[in-house]
C-alpha cells in the first residue's frame, strides 16, 4: 500500500512494514471482519473489481504446523487486538527481505580494486529481525519474493537475496513511488535467483566487444605513446554495455539513438560503437586532418553518426559533440531528442532513444545534472527516459575521498530526486554489466523515465596518458599495476568453463589488431550505405551568405486573418477581465483598426510562420505563455475551470506546430536543450526568452562554448532565438542589462546576430527573417521593456505587410539635411528619450540614426546615413549602458573607420554613455533618473537644465 490510514493511533510506517500491511490485505480480502474497522475502512478504498483474491490465511497456518512437526524450534504466537495470531518470525522473514531489497546494494561487491571494505549492515542481520541460525532450515512462505515457489527454507531464501541483492550488481529502487515499478524492478531481479546466464554465442559477442575496446586502447597507446586520448582503460565493460542497448533498443523499434559522453572513452565509442574508421582517428592523431573552415576541435570532442543493423532492423546512431565543461552535453542531447521525437511523432519516446555518459565527479559534482533531471518529466523537455551510464572512476582528476569530492554516498545519489533506479554495477563482471544494461533499457521502454547505471570501473592510466596518477593516488595506483584487465579475467573465465580455448582467445586478439593495421571498419552491424531517410539533410541550409535584405512580407488580409482567427476562443470560454481587454484590443490592432503593439506584431509573425511558411515555432522560457511583462498572452485560461487554450495552435487544420511552455526555474539546462533542439529541426523557429536579460547570465557557458563558436568549432549551424529584456529603466543593477557587450565580444567570422529592434514591425521582421531564410544563425534581441506598450513604439499593418527588417533606421523627422550639425548614433530604447526630447526643445540641428542591428555591423548602411549631412560638426554614440559597457568598445573601432572619410567628423566622434561601473546599473531610483538625465542632454548636446520637463 501506498500511504498509512488516515487515524492518528497509526503511527508512520517504515517500509519494513510494507509486507505485514499486505498481510493483513489478505486477511481483509478474505475475511473483512478479521482487521481491525480503521484498517476495514482503509483497505475499502482500495477494493476494485480488477482485485484478485490473494491466499487464505489457513494456507500460513498450515505451513506453521508442518514447520513444528519438523522440529526447527519452537514458533511464538502473538495475538494482535482482535485475538487474531500473527507469526514474529514470519514477520521476521518478511521483514529481512524487505530489507535486503532496500539495502542490500551496500554489501554488493562492486569495486574491482576492493579498496574500500565494505561496511556491516546490521538490518541484513538475522537478529536485526528476531531470527536465528536455528531458523535456517525452518521453511517460511516466501510471500511475494520472486523466485517461482511459494515456499522454502530460510537459508534458501538468503542465499537467493544475496545473489539477488549483493552480488556485482547492487539495486537501489525502493526510493522509487510507485509500487508497479518497485514490483516490475523485484520479478526482474528475481525471477532467475541471481543467476545470469547468457548462451555461448551471448558470452563470445561480449569477449569480442571487450576484445575491440581494450584492443583500440593498447594500439593507440604502442602507435602514439604520451598523447591525450583519454582512454577506456579500466572501463572496458562500457563498450559491451552501449552495444547492447543500442542492439536492444533496434529490437523495440527504436530508428534513432543519440549518444552524450565527455572525454574519456570516446575515441573508443567512435571506433568500435558508431562505427568510425580507425585510418580517420589515426590521421587526426597524426595531424593530417585539418578543419576546412573554422577552427575546428581536439577529436576527443568530435561528434559523429551513422548507421547500424539492430534486430528491429536499420536505426541511425549520433554522438553530440561536447566541449570540456563536460555535463553539459546531457541538455543539449535532450533537446536534439526531443527534436527527433516530434519529427517523427513520435509521442511514446520510443523511436528515439537518449544515452547519456557521465563522469562519477561531474555526475556529483555539476548542478546542470540536477537541471536536467528535473526536466525530465516536464511538459516541454520530457524524452521519454534517458539510459544514463556513469563510467565511475572513483576518482575525480585527482580528489578521490568522498569527503572531498561530494556528500553523498553514492555519486548518482542526486538520480534519487525524480526517483530514478540505479544500478551499481563490477566493471570487472562484464556479463553483469551487460544484464545491467538489458535492466535499464527494458525499465526505460516500460515507464518512460530516466535510469542510471552506475559503472564501477578505474582509470588504468591517469586523468589523461600525459598524467602521472600515483602521485595524488598510490594505494589505489599500487593496486591497479597488479589487476589483470577486465578482458583477461573474463577470457580466463570463458576458458576455464570451456566456452572457448586460448588460441581462439588470441585469434580475436590477433583479428582486430590486424584489422586497424589495414584501418578497416571493426563495426560488423555498421551500414555502409546508410538510408538517408533516418536523418535530416542539413545541404539546403548550408553556403549561404549572412545577407541584409530579405522580403518578409505577409499578404495583408492574410494578416488580419490571422488576427481573427487569434482572438475566437471555444464557446463558453470565459478569459480574466484583463485579459479579455488584451485580446480585444488586439484584435483592433491586427485588423487595422488601431496601430500595432509589440505583442501584436510578434504573434502575427509566429502566425504567418506556422501557416503561410510551415515552420514549426517553439517557444520556452519563464513565463513565455503570458510573457514576463504580460504582453504575449500565446496561452489563454478559463476562468472557469484553469482549462488554456493557446489560439496560434488552432488556426487551420492544416498548420505547422506551435508549441508555447513555461520552463522550469533554469536557464543553463533550459538553453543548451533550446540549443540542441534547434541544431536538429531546420525549418523551425526556436525561441528561449530569459525572464530578465541577466538571467542569461546563468547560462554564459550555453552561449560560450555552443550558441557562438558552434559552427566554428563543430560545423554544427543553428538558428535559435534568444528573446532578452534590456534597457535601464530604473530596476536596479540585476535587471537592466542582458550584457550585451558579452555577445558583442564573441562575434566574429558571422557566427550569430545581434540586433536591439527599436519598433513592432522590427520585431515581425526579423522574427521572419530568422525563419524564412536559408540561413540558420543564433539571433540575440537585445528585447525592450518599456516599449512594450510604448506610445511612440507602434507599427501599421502596412509596414508588415511591405517591409522588411532594417539594420539602420534613419532620422524619421523632417529635415534639411544641410542644417544638421549633430548627428547621434543610438541603438535600443534610448532613442525615444533622446527623440522626445529633440522634438520638445526644437533641436532642428540634431539628427538620430538607429543601429538595429549590431552585429554583422551593417558598415554599408550606417556610412550611408552618415554621408547624407555635409556640415557634421559632432557625430557620438550614445548607449544607456555604463561606457564600459554596452556596444560602445565593441563599435569604437568600426566607427572610427567609417567616419575618416569625414574628415571634420573624425575628429569629434565620441561616446555618450553612463560612467565606467563595475555594476551594471544603479539601486537607487534617483540617482538613475538623474543619470538619465544626464544621458539625454549629452546626446543631444545640451545641459541637463535644458532638458523639458
Amino acid at each position: 500500500m501506498n500511504s498509512k490510514p488516515k487515524d492518528s493511533a497509526h503511527t508512520e510506517l517504515a517500509a519494513d512494514n510494507a509486507l505485514y500491511i499486505e498481510s493483513l490485505y489478505e486477511q481483509f480480502l478474505t475475511d473483512p471482519n478479521s482487521v481491525d474497522a480503521t484498517w476495514q475502512q482503509y483497505f475499502e478504498q482500495y477494493q476494485s473489481a480488477n482485485d484478485a483474491k490473494h491466499n487464505a490465511i489457513k494456507d500460513q497456518f498450515l505451513l506453521l504446523a508442518r514447520n513444528q512437526t519438523a522440529n526447527k524450534g519452537t514458533i511464538v504466537v502473538e495475538g494482535n487486538n482482535n485475538g487474531h495470531c500473527v507469526d514474529p518470525k514470519q514477520m521476521g522473514v518478511q521483514k529481512l527481505i524487505s530489507a535486503y531489497r532496500r539495502r542490500g546494494h551496500r554489501r554488493a561487491q562492486l569495486d574491482p580494486l576492493q579498496l574500500t571494505p565494505r561496511a556491516d549492515i546490521e538490518d541484513l542481520t538475522l537478529a536485526f529481525h528476531g531470527l536465528s541460525e536455528s531458523d535456517l532450515d525452518t521453511v517460511f512462505p516466501t510471500s511475494d519474493l520472486n523466485i517461482g515457489k511459494s515456499e522454502a527454507s530460510l537459508r534458501e531464501i538468503i542465499e537467493i537475496l544475496e545473489r539477488v541483492y549483493c552480488g556485482n550488481i547492487g539495486v537501489e529502487y525502493m526510493h522509487v513511488n510507485t509500487s508497479e515499478e518497485k514490483r516490475w524492478m523485484e520479478r526482474y531481479l528475481e525471477t532467475n535467483h541471481g543467476h545470469i546466464k547468457f548462451d555461448q554465442e551471448k558470452r563470445l559477442s561480449i569477449l569480442e566487444r571487450l576484445t575491440a575496446a581494450e584492443g583500440l586502447e593498447k594500439y593507440l597507446a604502442r602507435k602514439y605513446t604520451g598523447v591525450k586520448r583519454f582512454g577506456l582503460e579500466g572501463g572496458e565493460s562500457f563498450i559491451p554495455a552501449v552495444n547492447e542497448i543500442i542492439q536492444r533498443a533496434g529490437g523495440y523499434g527504436t530508428k534513432e539513438m543519440v549518444i552524450g559522453m565527455a572525454h574519456r572513452g570516446r575515441l573508443n565509442l567512435l571506433v568500435n560503437i558508431l562505427g568510425k574508421n580507425p585510418a580517420d582517428l589515426f590521421d587526426e592523431f597524426d595531424g593530417k586532418v585539418q578543419p576546412e573552415k573554422g577552427s575546428g576541435d581536439v577529436k576527443y570532442h568530435n561528434g559523429y553518426s551513422s548507421n547500424v543493423m539492430t534486430p528491429g532492423g536499420e536505426a541511425h546512431l549520433a554522438l553530440a559533440f561536447n566541449p570540456s565543461h563536460l555535463e553539459i552535453v546531457s541538455p543539449v542531447l535532450e533537446g536534439s531528442v526531443r527534436a527527433r521525437q516530434v519529427r517523427r511523432n513520435d509521442t511514446t519516446g520510443n523511436m528515439v532513444l537518449p544515452i547519456v555518459v557521465h563522469g562519477d565527479a561531474a555526475f556529483a559534482g555539476q548542478g546542470v545534472v540536477q537541471e536536467t533531471f528535473q526536466m525530465s518529466q516536464t511538459r516541454a523537455y520530457t524524452t521519454g527516459g534517458t539510459v544514463h551510464i556513469v563510467i565511475n572512476n572513483q576518482v575525480g582528476f585527482t580528489t578521490s575521498r568522498q569527503e572531498d569530492a561530494r556528500s553523498t554516498e553514492y555519486c548518482t545519489d542526486v538520480a534519487k530526486m525524480v526517483h530514478a533506479p540505479i544500478l551499481h554495477v563490477n566493471g570487472d563482471n562484464p556479463e553483469a554489466v551487460v544484464f545491467a544494461s538489458q535492466l535499464a533499457l527494458d525499465y526505460r521502454h516500460e515507464f518512460g523515465k530516466d535510469i542510471v547505471i552506475d559503472l564501477f570501473c578505474y582509470r588504468r592510466n591517469g586523468h589523461n596518458e600525459a598524467d602521472e596518477p600515483s602521485a595524488t593516488q598510490p594505494l589505489m595506483y599500487a593496486v591497479i599495476k597488479k589487476l589483470p584487465t577486465t578482458r583477461a579475467l573474463y577470457a580466463q573465465k570463458l576458458i576455464a568453463e570451456g566456452v572457448l580455448t586460448k588460441e581462439v582467445e588470441t585469434e580475436y586478439e590477433d583479428n582486430y589488431r590486424e584489422s586497424l593495421d589495414r584501418g578497416e571498419y571493426v563495426v560488423n552491424s555498421l551500414v555502409l550505405e546508410p538510408n538517408s531517410n533516418l536523418y535530416v539533410n542539413w545541404k539546403p541550409y548550408l553556403g549561404h551568405d549572412l545577407v541584409d535584405d530579405w522580403d518578409t512580407g505577409v499578404d495583408i488580409e492574410k494578416l488580419k486573418a490571422y488576427g481573427r482567427r487569434m482572438a475566437e476562443v471555444p464557446e463558453g470560454y470565459k478569459l480574466q477581465r484583463q485579459v479579455q481587454k488584451v485580446v480585444e484590443q488586439r484584435l483592433a490592432m491586427q485588423t487595422g483598426e488601431e496601430p500595432l503593439n509589440w505583442g501584436a506584431a510578434e504573434t502575427l509573425a509566429y502566425a504567418s510562420l506556422v501557416d503561410n511558411d510551415d515552420t514549426l515555432v517553439r517557444i520556452t522560457g519563464e513565463d513565455v505563455g503570458r510573457g514576463t511583462f504580460s504582453h504575449r498572452h500565446t496561452e489563454l485560461y478559463n476562468t472557469a475551470d484553469g482549462s488554456m487554450y493557446v489560439p496560434l495552435a488552432h488556426l487551420s487544420d492544416t498548420q505547422a506546430r506551435f508549441a508555447t511552455y513555461n520552463s522550469l526555474l533554469s536557464e543553463e539546462a533550459v538553453l543548451a536543450f533550446e540549443y540542441g533542439y534547434a541544431t536538429t529541426v531546420p525549418n523551425a523557429l526556436v525561441v528561449w526568452e530569459a525572464q530578465f536579460g541577466d538571467f542569461v547570465n546563468g547560462a554564459q557557458v550555453v552561449i560560450d562554448q555552443f550558441i557562438s563558436s558552434g559552427e566554428t568549432k563543430w560545423q554544427r549551424v543553428c538558428g535559435l532565438t534568444m528573446l532578452l529584456p534590456h534597457g535601464f529603466e530604473g530596476q536596479g543593477p540585476e535587471h537592466s542589462s542582458a550584457r550585451l557587450e558579452r555577445f558583442l565580444q564573441l562575434c566574429a567570422e558571422d557566427n550569430m546576430q545581434v540586433i536591439t529592434p527599436t519598433t513592432p514591425a522590427q520585431i515581425f521582421h526579423a522574427l521572419r527573417r530568422q525563419a524564412v531564410r536559408p540561413i540558420r544563425k543564433p539571433l540575440i534581441v537585445m528585447s525592450p521593456k518599456s516599449l512594450l506598450r510604448h506610445k511612440l513604439a507602434t507599427s501599421t499593418l502596412d509596414e508588415l505587410a511591405n517591409g522588411k527588417f532594417e539594420t539602420v533606421l534613419p532620422e524619421i523627422d523632417t529635415h534639411n539635411a544641410d542644417a544638421i550639425t549633430r548627428l547621434v548614433v543610438c541603438g535600443g530604447k534610448v532613442y525615444y528619450d533622446l527623440l522626445e526630447q529633440r522634438r520638445a526643445l526644437g533641436l532642428d540641428h540634431v539628427a538620430i540614426v538607429r543601429v538595429e542591428q549590431l552585429y554583422p555591423l551593417p558598415e554599408a548602411r550606417l556610412n550611408a546615413e552618415i554621408a547624407k549631412y555635409s556640415n557634421l560638426e559632432e557625430i557620438v554614440w550614445t548607449q544607456e549602458e555604463p561606457l564600459n559597457q554596452g556596444a560602445w568598445y565593441y563599435l569604437a573601432p568600426e566607427m572610427y573607420r567609417l567616419v575618416s572619410d569625414h574628415a571634420t567628423a573624425a575628429k569629434l566622434l565620441k561616446p555618450v554613455a553612463r560612467p565606467a561601473s563595475a555594476a551594471p546599473a544603479t539601486g537607487s531610483a534617483k540617482l538613475h533618473v538623474q543619470q538619465q538625465q544626464a544621458l539625454i542632454a549629452g546626446g543631444l548636446g545640451i545641459e541637463v537644465s535644458q532638458l523639458a520637463q
